[in-house]
């Protein structure tokens, strides 16, 4: 049964206990817009009261991107409070996802950057194709991750591999990803991807749901709330700075920002 959201398509299978999600904004490489942040949350709490769905995979619509970040349209002429508040948000509905009862498979195909990397890292368990690529180029920008990603990445690739990451805001493939911790599998081609992800949560279903269940409870208690608090606060404070504002119009604009650290 598929089911057609503004920004999203959700196919379930309840003959297999799954469903997928599909982020379905192709023209714009599935760019994370408010809106489809909203549908996501709306989507999952629709999913945790279906007791016909035990696992869920998340994947992007088309050949080019998983997620190639937030939508960056709605960031021209964001503020301190109103860029904190978006930080919150996009925390909120990811944290969602994160404490989700039920397993969440991200299959990533294409570009995953910035909030797109912060949502893929957000799932359970990712498995990516060879043509994945990952970044938080949010520095480039004059900005940071606000979704999560500072303190998602730590906890997935460690604390030095993170910085670099995050500092020079390169790009690495599903191999590498793989190398370094980030995905669980990497596979050939997305499908492929898909075909693996669907054989793994179909093996983690074999288990009883309520163990399964009770697992994820466990892990995510290493969680530090903190962490979170802090990215958006400072999330907010790169909003107003001069370069944050420089490095949003420049990407609208396709030209080279001019940073002054200020």
């Amino acid at each position: 049964m598929s089911e057609q959201w503004n920004t999203l398509v959700v196919d379930r299978y309840p003959e297999r206990f799954l469903a997928r999600i599909c982020l379905n904004r192709p023209d714009k490489m599935n760019a994370l817009s408010s809106e489809m942040l909203e549908e996501l949350g709306g989507v999952f709490d629709q999913l945790d009261e279906d007791e016909g769905i035990r696992g869920v995979i998340l994947t992007g619509t088309g050949e080019r991107a998983f997620a190639a970040g937030a939508d960056i349209g709605e960031l021209r002429g964001v503020g301190k409070e109103a860029g904190e508040a978006k930080a919150r948000f996009g925390q909120e509905i990811f944290r969602k996802i994160e404490t989700f009862v039920k397993p969440v498979i991200a299959v990533v195909h294409g570009y995953a950057l910035g909030g797109g990397a912060e949502l893929a890292m957000a799932c359970h368990l990712r498995i990516a194709s060879e043509q994945a690529q990952f970044a938080l180029p949010e520095a480039s920008l004059g900005l940071i991750p606000g979704y999560g990603g500072t303190q998602r990445a730590v906890r997935l690739i460690g604390s030095a591999r993170a910085l670099e990451w995050i500092w020079r805001g390169s790009r690495i493939d599903g191999a590498k990803a793989f190398e370094w911790g980030l995905v669980n599998h990497v596979a050939r081609s997305r499908e492929e991807a898909l075909e693996l992800a669907e054989k793994l949560l179909s093996e983690i279903l074999r288990q009883a749901p309520l163990a399964v269940g009770a697992v994820l409870k466990c892990v995510r208690l290493a969680g530090d709330q903190k962490g979170y608090d802090r990215e958006a606060v400072l999330f907010g404070e790169m909003c107003d700075t001069e370069d944050g504002r420089e490095g949003v119009e420049a990407f609208l604009e396709k030209r080279q920002a001019q940073f002054r650290g200020r």
